[in-house]
């Protein structure tokens, strides 16, 4: 199991963390999705390694900013 951290910049509410957490469920080998609006954080668990431009685009299309943190 790998997990990874992410810095999200514009979250807000729960609706903000419903929104990328779906797009990032959508990333294959996705095992575990951790985000908190109130910290601007973002938990990735997966089986393998992921590649982070696929975790940041997802991030993008749900509407925010990420860094790996």
């Amino acid at each position: 199991m790998n997990t990874t951290a992410y810095a999200i910049t514009g979250m807000t509410c729960g609706h903000c963390e419903g929104s990328v957490r779906s797009e990032v469920a959508k990333i294959d080998g996705v095992t575990g999705i951790e985000v908190s609006a109130a910290s601007g954080s973002l938990v990735v668990t997966s089986e393998s390694a992921l590649d982070d431009s696929a975790v940041l685009a997802a991030v993008d299309e749900a509407g925010y900013r990420a860094v790996r943190a």
